[in-house]
Protein backbone atom coordinates (compact mmCIF):
# COMPACT_ATOMS: atom_id res chain seq x y z
CA UNK A 1 0.00 0.00 0.00
CA UNK A 2 1.51 3.93 -0.70
CA UNK A 3 1.52 6.14 2.29
CA UNK A 4 1.73 9.92 2.59
CA UNK A 5 3.94 10.65 5.75
CA UNK A 6 3.88 14.55 6.77
CA UNK A 7 8.09 14.68 8.51
CA UNK A 8 8.10 17.94 10.69
CA UNK A 9 11.10 19.30 12.38
CA UNK A 10 14.23 17.55 12.74
CA UNK A 11 12.46 14.85 10.74
CA UNK A 12 12.37 17.11 8.01
CA UNK A 13 15.51 18.18 7.80
CA UNK A 14 16.96 14.53 8.57
CA UNK A 15 14.56 13.27 5.38
CA UNK A 16 14.93 16.65 3.84
CA UNK A 17 11.68 16.96 2.60
CA UNK A 18 8.61 17.97 4.42
CA UNK A 19 6.29 14.84 2.53
CA UNK A 20 7.01 11.40 1.72
CA UNK A 21 5.43 8.96 -0.09
CA UNK A 22 6.13 5.42 1.15
CA UNK A 23 5.41 1.77 -0.58
CA UNK A 24 4.87 -0.61 2.53
CA UNK A 25 2.90 -3.92 3.29
CA UNK A 26 -0.42 -4.23 3.44
CA UNK A 27 -1.62 -4.00 7.59
CA UNK A 28 1.63 -2.49 8.51
CA UNK A 29 1.72 -1.58 11.55
CA UNK A 30 3.60 1.52 12.87
CA UNK A 31 6.22 0.07 14.14
CA UNK A 32 6.74 -1.76 11.02
CA UNK A 33 6.84 1.60 9.23
CA UNK A 34 9.53 3.25 11.90
CA UNK A 35 11.29 0.08 10.76
CA UNK A 36 11.39 0.64 7.19
CA UNK A 37 11.91 4.52 7.58
CA UNK A 38 14.88 4.24 9.98
CA UNK A 39 16.66 1.89 7.65
CA UNK A 40 16.13 4.41 4.75
CA UNK A 41 17.25 7.41 6.92
CA UNK A 42 19.76 5.85 9.86
CA UNK A 43 19.97 9.13 11.33
CA UNK A 44 15.96 8.57 12.10
CA UNK A 45 16.91 5.79 14.69
CA UNK A 46 19.52 8.75 16.95
CA UNK A 47 15.91 11.17 17.74
CA UNK A 48 15.50 10.67 21.71
CA UNK A 49 11.84 10.34 20.60
CA UNK A 50 9.45 10.73 17.99
CA UNK A 51 6.33 10.38 17.98
CA UNK A 52 3.60 9.09 15.11
CA UNK A 53 0.21 10.36 14.65
CA UNK A 54 -2.77 8.62 12.26
CA UNK A 55 -5.62 11.11 11.16
CA UNK A 56 -4.66 13.79 13.76
CA UNK A 57 -4.68 11.35 16.75
CA UNK A 58 -1.23 9.68 18.23
CA UNK A 59 -0.91 5.83 17.25
CA UNK A 60 0.50 3.11 19.78
CA UNK A 61 3.28 0.68 17.88
CA UNK A 62 0.89 -1.73 17.50
CA UNK A 63 -1.64 0.26 15.64
CA UNK A 64 -2.73 -1.15 11.86
CA UNK A 65 -1.96 1.34 9.09
CA UNK A 66 -4.71 1.91 6.01
CA UNK A 67 -3.62 3.37 2.86
CA UNK A 68 -5.83 6.37 3.29
CA UNK A 69 -4.38 7.16 6.82
CA UNK A 70 -3.09 10.86 7.73
CA UNK A 71 0.50 9.95 9.25
CA UNK A 72 2.84 12.54 10.73
CA UNK A 73 5.96 12.11 12.29
CA UNK A 74 6.48 14.59 14.90
CA UNK A 75 9.85 15.11 17.19
CA UNK A 76 10.02 15.84 20.49
CA UNK A 77 9.95 19.66 20.74
CA UNK A 78 11.64 21.87 23.32
CA UNK A 79 11.22 25.09 24.69
CA UNK A 80 11.16 27.98 27.37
Amino acid sequence: MKLKIALFGIAKEIVGISSLDLDTPAGQSVTGLMQQLQAQYPALRELSSLAVAVNSEYATDNYQLQERDEIALIPPVSGG
